[in-house]
């Protein structure tokens, strides 16, 4: 991404920083929503933290100053007690700011993964069919849950270590100016190692994110139940493994690599700073020895120094994570940014109820992003008012699609959708979808309590038990439920202990019967009976008739023995309308519906 990438140009730099400053100010703004007790919590005791080392340091030039010959031991006694008691609530603070920072990552993370959610929810399936998006995706995952709360620590840090570093340079200063000029120098190389590497090592992740996909992925196929049988089958397993095991030595080498090369870049600079502080060792340690300052103020100032050197380190350190931070940022924003195509109305229609005129597809047209086929081309059918229709052809000829198109999971490329004469674009995407009872041929099998794998069909209604066994009995799943453990209150799925595993048709009855329990009136059924036995398929088929009645159905299926119940049959070929008519009207023609149909024939012969 261009602007990812550093530039020479001045206006390019300005608005980078203009853009950083915004990132940083959004990402505040997430830590304060998500947390902001914990926030406050956290500022306060690192400011606390801050000067108490500062406090420390002079007790104990005062300590070494009291201790003379003939002094009064009660004096040096008290700022012993008074250091005791800083050195205690140095340590309080620590802890209390482990707690706080633990409470506040924790709560930042879940409040990051609440906006992932969200966000993932309201993309279209576009995104979903994309591997960059994905790729975005990933990165948020991988950053966004602890970034946020590090960019509040950084500003906290960087706040307090500024007010430390003042207070030791004006010390300092009043020395000699010297030192605090050395002091400020000797941590330069160290932050210039820091912004460097940060860039490198944001690139790199950048180039990574495919590669650690794919081992995910790999990782999944290895460890879920999904690929199971085929894996041990074909002996696949010591395949992926090595697969796995190829790909994440080349990501770890990639990134021991740059760590290596940080390390050494790093040494270095701390050896000029270790140089630095020594060297001002020597020249405090002069003037003690030439008795132009007390011991007590030689351990004052070296200390000061020492401690000056690690506030500049600290706050240096702070402003290099900060930009580190802001990088890996940008990765979530562009995730959340990111807008759905299938848009709502400006100004919305009510959907009718009932639906009195017709579905019609006018000139439709579609092709997938990034793809130069169209999948349907000047497709024109018109589906009445309680009519059971079925869209028959070969795998490809964009029966599904028109599903999308219809659900308003795309919007077309060209042509529309209408209902009633009103385009689908102007209806509410979830008033539309609300009267759409769908399921899809990969239908979705939810490690749940069937009664919630039922009750998924439409959520907004009441789980009433009658209402859900009723949907059950209509799709022949009410059978074989009564005789799980706890019938509808029964776990779905292994992943979770106790869980039922149901056999693939069992599930896509389970699936009939979430289609049943919403009340639309638009019924569309992909391939409801492929996982059936003839006999189960038989059943189902009376329970669609029933389903049906009252409401407009659509039914996509690759069994023409299905499809005879409906009152229109329109047999699609590459994208196109090629005929439409009754099951009986279709055999009279003998065109391709005809010979599809003898063919599947040919086999109960």
């Amino acid at each position: 991404m261009s602007h990812h990438s550093s530039s020479k140009n001045p206006k390019d730099r300005r608005s980078q920083l203009v853009l950083g400053a915004w990132q940083i100010r959004r990402a505040i703004l997430l830590a304060w929503n998500s947390s902001r007790g914990w926030t406050a919590a956290n500022v306060i005791l690192l400011v606390l933290q801050g000067l108490l080392p500062l406090i420390s340091l002079y007790l104990i030039k005062q300590i070494i100053d009291s201790i003379v010959p003939g002094g009064d031991f009660s004096r040096t006694l008290f700022y012993i007690v008074l250091a005791c008691a800083a050195a205690l609530l140095a340590a309080f603070c620590r802890a209390a700011a482990g707690v706080a920072s633990e409470a506040q990552a924790a709560l930042v993370s879940d409040h990051i993964q609440d906006l992932l959610h969200e966000q993932s929810v309201q993309m279209d399936l576009e995104y979903y069919e994309n591997a960059s998006y994905y790729d975005s995706l990933h990165r948020a995952q991988r950053e966004a849950p602890f970034r946020p709360a590090r960019i509040v620590n950084g500003l906290a840090q960087l706040g307090q270590g500024s007010v430390s570093l003042l207070a030791v340079v004006a010390l300092l200063i009043s020395f000699n100016w010297v030192l605090a000029a050395v002091l400020m120098l000797a941590a330069v190389p160290g932050i210039f190692v820091r912004l460097k590497y940060a860039d490198r090592l944001y690139k790199w992740q950048q180039s990574a994110t495919s590669g650690e996909r794919k081992a995910l992925y790999l990782h999944w196929l290895l460890t879920s139940d999904s690929h199971a049988k085929e894996i041990r089958v074909f002996s696949l397993g010591k395949l992926l493994m090595d697969r796995y095991r190829e790909l994440r030595n080349r990501l770890r080498d990639e990134r021991l690599n740059i760590a290596q090369q940080r390390s050494l870049a790093d040494f270095l600079a701390q050896v000029t700073a270790a140089v630095a502080l020594f060297a001002s060792l020597a020249a405090i340690a002069h003037q003690a020895y030439l008795e132009a300052i007390t011991l007590g103020a030689l351990v004052m100032y070296f200390g000061a120094f020492q401690q000056g050197q690690s506030y500049m380190q600290s706050s240096l350190a702070a402003l290099a994570a900060l930009y580190e931070d802001n990088l890996f940022l940008t990765d979530l924003y562009d995730f959340l940014d990111l807008q759905p195509k299938v848009k709502e109305p400006v100004h919305p229609r009510q959907f009718p109820h009932p639906i009195s005129g017709a579905v019609v597809l006018e000139n439709l047209s579609f092709s997938y992003p990034g793809i130069d086929r169209e999948v349907l081309s000047g497709l024109s059918m018109t589906i009445k008012p309680g009519q059971t229709v079925a869209l028959v052809g070969e795998n490809g000829c964009g029966k599904t699609t028109l599903i999308k198109l219809l659900c308003r999971l795309y919007d077309p490329t060209s042509g529309r959708i209408t209902v009633d004469g009103i385009d689908l674009r102007d209806f509410r995407i979830r008033d539309l979808r609300g009267e759409i009872g769908v399921i899809f041929q990969d239908f979705a099998r939810y490690n749940l309590t069937a009664r919630e794998n039922i009750w998924f069909g439409s959520p907004g209604e009441p789980a009433q038990h009658s209402s859900i066994v009723l949907s059950a009995q209509t799709s022949g799943a009410d059978e074989f439920i009564r005789d799980l453990q706890h019938g509808y209150d029964t776990l779905l799925g292994r992943w979770f202990e106790e869980g039922a595993e149901l056999s693939v048709g069992q599930w896509q009855k389970l699936a009939l019967a979430r289609a049943f329990f919403r009340n639309s009136q638009l019924i569309v059924l992909d391939e409801p009976t492929s996982a059936l036995d003839p006999r189960a398929e038989d059943d189902v088929v009376q329970s669609l008739q029933k389903l049906a009645e009252g409401r407009t159905a659509v039914l996509i299926s690759h069994r023409l023995s299905t499809v005879k119940m409906a009152d229109c049959i329109f047999f699609l070929k590459d994208g196109r309308l090629a005929e439409s008519g009754s099951h009986e009207e279709l055999m009279a023609r003998g065109q391709e519906y005809a010979r599809l149909f003898e063919i599947q024939a040919r086999h109960y012969r």
